[in-house]
């Protein structure tokens, strides 16, 4: 079992950035790959980025590619989404995701592959 939860987020204006944090309770963090998630108003939830569990891959979804950073510190067990030039259609509701297996791109998008999940932190970024 594998706990996680999501902080960082918050209220900026667009241009600006947020740094999110994904901090997982297991010892058997470094077995996951951790992708980042968002869900807007109204909308489905989409794939942001992934890092594979040796943090040597990473992935995005070309709307945030330049700009957000994923990253992974597995000593503290924490995964971070630095997000910069950030603009008010990046508003939503941020989750981390953790998957064991494969490094198939074509899968880090596919929700059902993940088997935990956290609560989301919310970003709001003004025009």
């Amino acid at each position: 079992q594998v706990g996680l939860e999501e902080s960082g987020g918050g209220l900026v204006q667009a241009g600006g950035s947020l740094r999110l944090a994904c901090a997982a309770s297991a010892r058997t963090f470094n077995n996951y790959h951790i992708s980042w998630f968002r869900q807007a108003p109204g909308k489905e939830r989409e794939f942001v980025a992934a890092t594979s569990f040796s943090s040597d891959a990473t992935h995005y979804t070309e709307s945030v590619e330049g700009r957000f950073t994923i990253s992974r510190d597995n000593a503290r067990n924490t995964v971070y989404l630095q997000m910069n030039s950030l603009k008010s259609e990046d508003t939503a509701v941020y989750y981390c995701a953790a998957k064991q297996g494969s490094w198939w791109l074509h899968l880090l998008p596919v929700e059902r592959e993940y088997d935990f999940w956290g609560q989301g932190t919310q970003v709001t970024v003004s025009s």
